[in-house]
Protein backbone atom coordinates (compact mmCIF):
# COMPACT_ATOMS: atom_id res chain seq x y z
CA UNK A 1 0.00 0.00 0.00
CA UNK A 2 1.32 3.52 -0.80
CA UNK A 3 1.23 6.57 1.64
CA UNK A 4 -1.98 7.62 -0.01
CA UNK A 5 -3.52 4.27 0.13
CA UNK A 6 -2.99 3.89 3.70
CA UNK A 7 -4.24 7.50 4.55
CA UNK A 8 -7.24 6.22 3.12
CA UNK A 9 -7.93 3.47 4.84
CA UNK A 10 -7.77 5.18 7.91
CA UNK A 11 -4.04 4.18 9.37
CA UNK A 12 -1.59 6.87 10.79
CA UNK A 13 2.12 5.48 9.39
CA UNK A 14 5.23 6.48 11.12
CA UNK A 15 5.48 8.96 8.31
CA UNK A 16 2.16 10.95 9.07
CA UNK A 17 3.14 10.85 12.92
CA UNK A 18 6.59 12.03 12.04
CA UNK A 19 5.18 15.37 10.01
CA UNK A 20 2.68 15.61 13.02
CA UNK A 21 5.40 16.03 15.55
CA UNK A 22 7.08 18.40 13.18
CA UNK A 23 4.22 20.68 12.15
CA UNK A 24 2.02 20.80 15.84
CA UNK A 25 -0.85 19.36 13.31
CA UNK A 26 -2.83 16.34 15.16
CA UNK A 27 -2.47 13.13 13.37
CA UNK A 28 -5.97 12.47 12.35
CA UNK A 29 -6.11 15.64 10.94
CA UNK A 30 -3.15 15.04 8.90
CA UNK A 31 -4.07 11.65 7.74
CA UNK A 32 -7.31 13.20 6.88
CA UNK A 33 -5.79 15.88 4.67
CA UNK A 34 -3.77 13.09 2.60
CA UNK A 35 -6.69 10.98 2.08
CA UNK A 36 -8.48 14.21 0.29
CA UNK A 37 -5.09 14.61 -1.63
CA UNK A 38 -4.46 18.09 0.08
CA UNK A 39 -1.22 17.39 1.53
CA UNK A 40 1.32 14.74 0.29
CA UNK A 41 4.52 12.98 2.18
CA UNK A 42 7.06 12.22 -0.85
CA UNK A 43 9.32 9.49 0.75
CA UNK A 44 10.32 7.00 -1.73
CA UNK A 45 9.93 2.80 -0.26
CA UNK A 46 13.92 2.85 -1.34
CA UNK A 47 15.01 6.08 0.15
CA UNK A 48 15.18 4.91 3.75
CA UNK A 49 17.70 8.19 4.56
CA UNK A 50 14.88 10.46 3.76
CA UNK A 51 12.96 12.79 6.15
CA UNK A 52 9.55 12.64 6.26
CA UNK A 53 8.10 16.10 4.47
CA UNK A 54 4.67 17.21 4.23
CA UNK A 55 3.21 19.27 1.38
CA UNK A 56 0.23 20.87 1.58
CA UNK A 57 -2.91 22.71 3.47
CA UNK A 58 -2.28 23.91 7.02
CA UNK A 59 1.79 23.15 6.79
CA UNK A 60 4.77 25.13 6.80
CA UNK A 61 5.42 26.73 3.40
CA UNK A 62 8.15 24.12 2.11
CA UNK A 63 11.14 25.03 -0.34
CA UNK A 64 12.73 22.95 -3.18
CA UNK A 65 16.47 22.98 -4.22
CA UNK A 66 17.53 22.30 -7.82
CA UNK A 67 20.68 20.96 -8.08
CA UNK A 68 22.38 18.83 -10.79
CA UNK A 69 25.33 18.77 -13.21
CA UNK A 70 25.06 20.66 -16.52
CA UNK A 71 26.67 19.64 -19.85
CA UNK A 72 28.76 22.49 -20.02
CA UNK A 73 29.94 22.32 -16.13
CA UNK A 74 30.08 18.80 -14.26
CA UNK A 75 32.00 18.75 -10.97
CA UNK A 76 30.06 15.85 -8.87
CA UNK A 77 31.99 17.21 -5.82
CA UNK A 78 30.78 20.50 -5.96
CA UNK A 79 27.23 19.51 -6.32
CA UNK A 80 27.45 17.37 -3.32
CA UNK A 81 28.75 20.84 -1.55
CA UNK A 82 25.67 22.34 -3.03
CA UNK A 83 23.42 19.69 -1.63
CA UNK A 84 25.28 19.76 1.75
CA UNK A 85 24.71 23.58 1.51
CA UNK A 86 20.93 23.64 0.65
CA UNK A 87 19.83 21.09 3.59
CA UNK A 88 21.94 23.43 6.24
CA UNK A 89 20.63 26.48 4.75
CA UNK A 90 16.89 24.91 5.47
CA UNK A 91 16.02 23.52 2.04
CA UNK A 92 12.95 20.91 2.45
CA UNK A 93 13.60 18.91 -0.46
CA UNK A 94 16.04 19.16 -3.20
CA UNK A 95 15.94 18.30 -7.11
CA UNK A 96 18.30 16.40 -9.47
CA UNK A 97 18.32 18.02 -12.16
CA UNK A 98 21.91 16.41 -13.83
CA UNK A 99 22.64 16.66 -17.33
CA UNK A 100 26.07 16.32 -17.39
CA UNK A 101 28.40 13.26 -17.01
CA UNK A 102 27.54 9.33 -15.58
CA UNK A 103 23.68 10.74 -14.57
CA UNK A 104 23.09 7.36 -13.34
CA UNK A 105 25.86 7.52 -10.60
CA UNK A 106 25.16 10.87 -9.54
CA UNK A 107 21.22 10.35 -8.88
CA UNK A 108 22.58 7.63 -7.04
CA UNK A 109 25.28 9.08 -4.81
CA UNK A 110 22.99 11.86 -4.37
CA UNK A 111 20.39 10.04 -3.02
CA UNK A 112 22.74 8.19 -0.78
CA UNK A 113 24.23 11.76 0.82
CA UNK A 114 20.58 13.42 0.74
CA UNK A 115 18.61 13.13 4.12
CA UNK A 116 15.63 15.06 2.52
CA UNK A 117 13.28 13.93 -0.02
CA UNK A 118 14.43 14.21 -3.63
CA UNK A 119 13.19 14.79 -6.80
CA UNK A 120 13.90 14.52 -10.60
CA UNK A 121 12.90 15.13 -14.14
CA UNK A 122 13.39 12.12 -15.71
CA UNK A 123 12.62 13.19 -19.59
CA UNK A 124 16.62 15.45 -19.12
CA UNK A 125 18.25 11.63 -18.49
CA UNK A 126 15.78 10.51 -21.30
CA UNK A 127 16.89 13.17 -24.21
CA UNK A 128 20.62 13.25 -22.97
CA UNK A 129 20.90 9.54 -23.85
CA UNK A 130 19.54 9.83 -27.10
CA UNK A 131 21.55 12.81 -28.04
CA UNK A 132 25.08 10.71 -26.95
CA UNK A 133 23.83 8.21 -29.33
CA UNK A 134 23.50 9.61 -32.40
CA UNK A 135 19.97 10.27 -31.92
CA UNK A 136 17.65 13.48 -31.28
CA UNK A 137 14.48 14.27 -29.34
CA UNK A 138 12.30 12.88 -31.82
CA UNK A 139 13.50 9.12 -31.24
CA UNK A 140 11.80 9.05 -27.55
CA UNK A 141 9.30 6.21 -27.59
CA UNK A 142 7.17 4.55 -24.70
CA UNK A 143 9.48 2.46 -23.97
CA UNK A 144 12.69 4.77 -23.64
CA UNK A 145 9.81 7.08 -20.58
CA UNK A 146 8.79 4.05 -18.62
CA UNK A 147 12.40 2.12 -18.46
CA UNK A 148 14.15 5.93 -17.40
CA UNK A 149 11.09 6.36 -14.72
CA UNK A 150 11.42 3.03 -13.35
CA UNK A 151 15.20 3.25 -12.77
CA UNK A 152 14.67 6.51 -10.90
CA UNK A 153 12.07 5.33 -9.10
CA UNK A 154 13.72 1.91 -8.11
CA UNK A 155 16.79 4.32 -6.98
CA UNK A 156 14.99 5.89 -4.83
CA UNK A 157 13.78 9.32 -6.42
CA UNK A 158 11.10 10.40 -3.72
CA UNK A 159 8.93 12.75 -6.68
CA UNK A 160 9.20 13.22 -10.30
CA UNK A 161 8.47 15.77 -12.51
CA UNK A 162 6.28 14.64 -15.64
CA UNK A 163 4.58 17.20 -18.34
CA UNK A 164 1.99 14.83 -18.63
CA UNK A 165 -0.89 17.82 -18.75
CA UNK A 166 0.84 19.27 -22.00
CA UNK A 167 -1.41 17.43 -24.51
CA UNK A 168 -1.58 18.10 -28.63
CA UNK A 169 -4.22 20.45 -28.59
CA UNK A 170 -2.56 22.89 -26.14
CA UNK A 171 0.25 22.54 -28.75
CA UNK A 172 -2.32 23.50 -31.80
CA UNK A 173 -3.47 26.50 -29.80
CA UNK A 174 -0.23 28.02 -29.48
CA UNK A 175 0.19 28.89 -32.91
CA UNK A 176 -2.93 31.51 -32.43
CA UNK A 177 -1.41 33.10 -29.56
CA UNK A 178 0.57 36.10 -29.10
CA UNK A 179 3.15 34.87 -26.47
CA UNK A 180 6.94 36.40 -26.45
CA UNK A 181 8.14 33.18 -25.06
CA UNK A 182 6.42 29.95 -26.37
CA UNK A 183 7.96 27.34 -24.04
CA UNK A 184 10.41 27.94 -21.79
CA UNK A 185 9.81 24.64 -19.45
CA UNK A 186 12.99 22.21 -20.74
CA UNK A 187 10.59 19.21 -20.52
CA UNK A 188 7.75 21.01 -22.04
CA UNK A 189 9.72 21.77 -24.84
CA UNK A 190 11.05 18.37 -25.68
CA UNK A 191 7.84 17.41 -26.06
CA UNK A 192 6.39 20.03 -28.08
CA UNK A 193 9.01 19.40 -30.38
CA UNK A 194 7.88 15.53 -30.38
CA UNK A 195 4.41 16.36 -30.92
CA UNK A 196 5.13 18.68 -33.56
CA UNK A 197 7.17 16.20 -35.78
CA UNK A 198 5.30 13.36 -35.17
CA UNK A 199 1.69 15.10 -34.99
CA UNK A 200 0.75 12.39 -32.58
CA UNK A 201 -0.34 13.18 -28.70
CA UNK A 202 1.97 13.64 -25.56
CA UNK A 203 3.75 10.01 -25.48
CA UNK A 204 3.71 11.06 -21.29
CA UNK A 205 0.07 11.29 -21.19
CA UNK A 206 -0.92 8.71 -23.83
CA UNK A 207 1.26 6.27 -20.90
CA UNK A 208 -0.04 7.89 -18.15
CA UNK A 209 -1.83 4.97 -16.37
CA UNK A 210 2.00 2.55 -17.30
CA UNK A 211 3.70 5.89 -15.23
CA UNK A 212 1.09 5.40 -12.50
CA UNK A 213 1.81 1.53 -11.84
CA UNK A 214 5.58 2.45 -11.91
CA UNK A 215 4.96 5.46 -9.05
CA UNK A 216 2.45 3.25 -7.04
CA UNK A 217 5.30 0.14 -6.92
CA UNK A 218 7.94 2.46 -5.21
CA UNK A 219 4.99 4.94 -3.54
CA UNK A 220 6.83 7.67 -5.86
CA UNK A 221 4.55 11.04 -5.89
CA UNK A 222 3.98 12.81 -9.04
CA UNK A 223 4.65 16.69 -9.28
CA UNK A 224 2.86 17.63 -13.02
CA UNK A 225 4.53 19.61 -14.48
CA UNK A 226 3.56 23.08 -16.37
CA UNK A 227 5.18 22.35 -19.61
CA UNK A 228 3.30 25.42 -20.64
CA UNK A 229 3.95 28.13 -17.61
CA UNK A 230 4.97 31.27 -18.64
CA UNK A 231 8.53 32.53 -18.77
CA UNK A 232 7.65 36.31 -18.62
CA UNK A 233 4.67 38.36 -17.40
CA UNK A 234 2.98 39.25 -20.46
CA UNK A 235 2.96 35.59 -21.51
CA UNK A 236 1.12 34.74 -17.92
CA UNK A 237 -2.18 33.54 -17.52
CA UNK A 238 -3.35 32.93 -20.57
CA UNK A 239 -5.47 30.17 -22.08
CA UNK A 240 -2.71 27.51 -23.11
CA UNK A 241 -1.25 27.78 -19.39
CA UNK A 242 -4.99 27.54 -17.99
CA UNK A 243 -5.88 24.89 -20.75
CA UNK A 244 -2.93 22.55 -19.08
CA UNK A 245 -4.06 23.27 -15.99
CA UNK A 246 -7.02 21.76 -16.32
CA UNK A 247 -5.73 18.68 -17.58
CA UNK A 248 -3.66 18.11 -15.14
CA UNK A 249 -7.08 18.75 -12.47
CA UNK A 250 -7.88 15.24 -14.35
CA UNK A 251 -4.65 13.93 -14.30
CA UNK A 252 -5.03 14.39 -10.75
CA UNK A 253 -8.04 13.17 -9.92
CA UNK A 254 -6.32 9.23 -11.76
CA UNK A 255 -3.61 9.23 -9.84
CA UNK A 256 -5.58 9.90 -6.74
CA UNK A 257 -7.92 7.25 -7.46
CA UNK A 258 -5.17 4.71 -8.32
CA UNK A 259 -3.62 5.28 -4.87
CA UNK A 260 -0.79 7.79 -5.96
CA UNK A 261 -0.11 11.44 -3.93
CA UNK A 262 0.04 14.38 -6.30
CA UNK A 263 1.16 18.07 -6.78
CA UNK A 264 0.75 20.07 -9.62
CA UNK A 265 3.56 22.48 -10.59
CA UNK A 266 2.62 26.37 -11.18
CA UNK A 267 4.38 29.25 -12.94
CA UNK A 268 6.96 30.74 -13.47
CA UNK A 269 6.39 34.40 -14.17
CA UNK A 270 3.52 36.03 -13.07
CA UNK A 271 2.63 40.08 -12.69
CA UNK A 272 2.04 40.82 -8.74
CA UNK A 273 -1.95 41.11 -9.22
CA UNK A 274 -2.09 38.02 -10.91
CA UNK A 275 -0.57 35.71 -8.02
CA UNK A 276 -3.70 35.43 -5.95
CA UNK A 277 -5.94 34.03 -8.96
CA UNK A 278 -3.47 31.74 -10.21
CA UNK A 279 -3.56 30.33 -6.81
CA UNK A 280 -7.51 30.24 -6.41
CA UNK A 281 -7.60 28.49 -9.70
CA UNK A 282 -5.00 25.27 -9.10
CA UNK A 283 -7.09 24.62 -5.68
CA UNK A 284 -10.41 24.74 -7.61
CA UNK A 285 -9.39 23.53 -10.42
CA UNK A 286 -7.11 20.20 -8.36
CA UNK A 287 -9.60 19.86 -6.06
CA UNK A 288 -6.53 21.75 -3.15
CA UNK A 289 -3.71 19.71 -5.01
CA UNK A 290 -0.68 20.85 -3.19
CA UNK A 291 0.48 23.80 -5.31
CA UNK A 292 4.53 24.12 -6.42
CA UNK A 293 4.94 27.15 -7.71
CA UNK A 294 8.64 28.15 -9.39
CA UNK A 295 9.07 31.57 -8.04
CA UNK A 296 7.02 32.54 -9.17
CA UNK A 297 9.35 35.98 -10.57
CA UNK A 298 6.75 39.13 -10.44
CA UNK A 299 8.95 41.29 -13.23
CA UNK A 300 11.79 40.25 -15.85
CA UNK A 301 14.18 42.86 -15.81
CA UNK A 302 16.71 41.99 -12.36
CA UNK A 303 18.83 39.44 -14.44
CA UNK A 304 21.58 38.97 -11.17
CA UNK A 305 18.46 40.05 -8.72
CA UNK A 306 16.06 37.17 -9.23
CA UNK A 307 16.27 35.44 -6.12
CA UNK A 308 14.96 38.83 -4.78
CA UNK A 309 12.01 38.85 -7.21
CA UNK A 310 11.14 35.83 -6.73
CA UNK A 311 11.25 36.04 -2.68
CA UNK A 312 8.67 38.70 -3.59
CA UNK A 313 6.22 36.58 -5.53
CA UNK A 314 6.66 33.54 -3.41
CA UNK A 315 5.59 35.36 -0.08
CA UNK A 316 2.39 36.91 -2.14
CA UNK A 317 2.18 33.18 -3.32
CA UNK A 318 2.34 30.97 0.09
CA UNK A 319 0.21 33.88 1.73
CA UNK A 320 -2.52 33.09 -0.94
CA UNK A 321 -2.48 29.58 -0.03
CA UNK A 322 0.40 28.12 -2.42
CA UNK A 323 2.42 25.21 -0.85
CA UNK A 324 5.63 24.66 -2.07
CA UNK A 325 8.15 27.59 -3.18
CA UNK A 326 11.07 26.25 -5.94
CA UNK A 327 13.85 28.49 -5.33
CA UNK A 328 15.40 30.61 -8.02
CA UNK A 329 19.16 31.95 -7.52
CA UNK A 330 21.26 35.32 -8.17
CA UNK A 331 22.59 32.98 -11.18
CA UNK A 332 18.81 32.38 -13.04
CA UNK A 333 18.64 32.80 -16.73
CA UNK A 334 22.72 33.57 -16.22
CA UNK A 335 24.68 30.53 -15.39
CA UNK A 336 24.65 26.82 -13.54
CA UNK A 337 24.31 28.32 -9.95
CA UNK A 338 27.14 28.38 -8.02
CA UNK A 339 27.35 26.73 -4.14
CA UNK A 340 26.91 30.33 -2.68
CA UNK A 341 24.06 31.39 -5.39
CA UNK A 342 22.50 28.09 -3.78
CA UNK A 343 22.63 29.06 -0.18
CA UNK A 344 21.33 32.73 -0.82
CA UNK A 345 17.93 31.05 -3.42
CA UNK A 346 17.50 28.48 -0.18
CA UNK A 347 17.78 31.43 2.01
CA UNK A 348 15.63 34.23 0.22
CA UNK A 349 12.98 31.43 -0.59
CA UNK A 350 13.08 30.54 2.95
CA UNK A 351 12.15 33.95 4.11
CA UNK A 352 9.32 34.09 2.00
CA UNK A 353 7.70 31.15 2.46
CA UNK A 354 8.29 32.21 6.60
CA UNK A 355 6.05 35.82 5.50
CA UNK A 356 3.67 33.20 4.30
CA UNK A 357 3.24 31.21 6.86
CA UNK A 358 2.71 34.53 9.08
CA UNK A 359 -0.57 35.21 6.70
CA UNK A 360 -1.90 31.53 7.08
CA UNK A 361 -1.53 32.11 11.10
CA UNK A 362 -0.08 28.80 11.26
CA UNK A 363 1.07 27.89 14.49
CA UNK A 364 4.42 29.22 15.94
CA UNK A 365 5.46 31.46 13.04
CA UNK A 366 4.01 34.74 14.59
CA UNK A 367 5.52 33.61 17.96
CA UNK A 368 9.31 32.83 15.52
CA UNK A 369 9.13 36.69 14.84
CA UNK A 370 8.20 37.97 18.64
CA UNK A 371 11.22 36.12 19.93
CA UNK A 372 13.48 37.60 18.21
CA UNK A 373 11.93 41.45 18.85
CA UNK A 374 12.25 40.09 22.54
CA UNK A 375 15.65 39.31 21.90
CA UNK A 376 16.59 42.29 20.32
CA UNK A 377 14.61 44.80 22.89
CA UNK A 378 17.18 43.10 25.45
CA UNK A 379 19.81 43.42 23.32
CA UNK A 380 20.43 39.40 23.83
CA UNK A 381 22.66 39.01 21.04
CA UNK A 382 23.47 35.76 21.06
CA UNK A 383 19.96 34.54 20.95
CA UNK A 384 19.28 36.92 17.96
CA UNK A 385 21.71 34.75 16.10
CA UNK A 386 19.95 31.24 17.72
CA UNK A 387 16.63 32.98 16.49
CA UNK A 388 17.84 33.97 12.88
CA UNK A 389 17.19 32.19 10.05
CA UNK A 390 19.94 32.32 8.68
CA UNK A 391 22.70 32.64 11.91
CA UNK A 392 26.08 32.67 10.28
CA UNK A 393 25.56 35.95 8.15
CA UNK A 394 23.98 38.40 10.97
CA UNK A 395 27.09 37.13 13.37
CA UNK A 396 29.88 37.58 10.94
CA UNK A 397 28.33 41.59 10.54
CA UNK A 398 27.97 41.70 14.28
CA UNK A 399 31.46 40.27 14.94
CA UNK A 400 33.05 42.27 12.37
CA UNK A 401 32.07 46.02 13.42
CA UNK A 402 32.05 45.31 17.59
CA UNK A 403 34.24 43.65 20.10
CA UNK A 404 32.26 40.72 21.40
CA UNK A 405 31.44 42.40 24.73
CA UNK A 406 29.60 45.57 23.40
CA UNK A 407 25.95 45.75 23.72
CA UNK A 408 24.95 47.81 21.19
CA UNK A 409 25.54 47.99 17.28
CA UNK A 410 27.56 50.46 15.21
CA UNK A 411 24.86 52.16 13.78
CA UNK A 412 23.49 53.89 17.04
CA UNK A 413 25.91 52.84 19.45
CA UNK A 414 25.65 54.52 23.19
CA UNK A 415 22.27 56.24 21.52
CA UNK A 416 20.81 53.04 20.91
CA UNK A 417 16.75 53.18 21.65
CA UNK A 418 16.27 50.74 22.96
CA UNK A 419 19.17 51.03 25.63
CA UNK A 420 17.71 54.52 26.15
CA UNK A 421 14.54 53.42 26.64
CA UNK A 422 15.57 49.88 28.29
CA UNK A 423 13.01 48.07 30.46
CA UNK A 424 14.80 49.71 33.61
CA UNK A 425 13.73 53.26 32.90
CA UNK A 426 11.39 54.52 34.75
CA UNK A 427 8.24 56.08 32.78
CA UNK A 428 5.79 58.76 33.70
CA UNK A 429 2.49 57.78 35.83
Amino acid sequence: MTQYDKARSGQITDEMRAVSQAEGIDSERLRHLIAEGKVIIPRNRNHEKSSCVGIGTSLRTKVNANIGTSQDRCNLNEELEKLRVAIEAGADTVMDLSTGGEINTIRKIMLEHSTVPVGSVPIYQMVVELLRAGKNIDDLTERIILATIEKHAADGIDFITIHSGLTLNAVRKMKRRDRIMNVVSRGGSFLVRWMQTHRKENPFFTAYDKIIEIAREYDVSFSLGDGLRPGCIHDATDNIQLDELLVMGELRDRAIDAGVQVMIEGPGHIPLGEIKTNVQIEKKVCKGAPFYVLGPLVTDVSPGYDHIVSAIGGAIAAAEGADFLCFVTPSEHLRLPTVEDVRLGVITSKIAAHIGDIEKNLPGAREWDDAMSRAREQRDWEKMFTLALDPKRPKQYRTESLPKSSDVCTMCGDLCSMKTASPGVKFLD
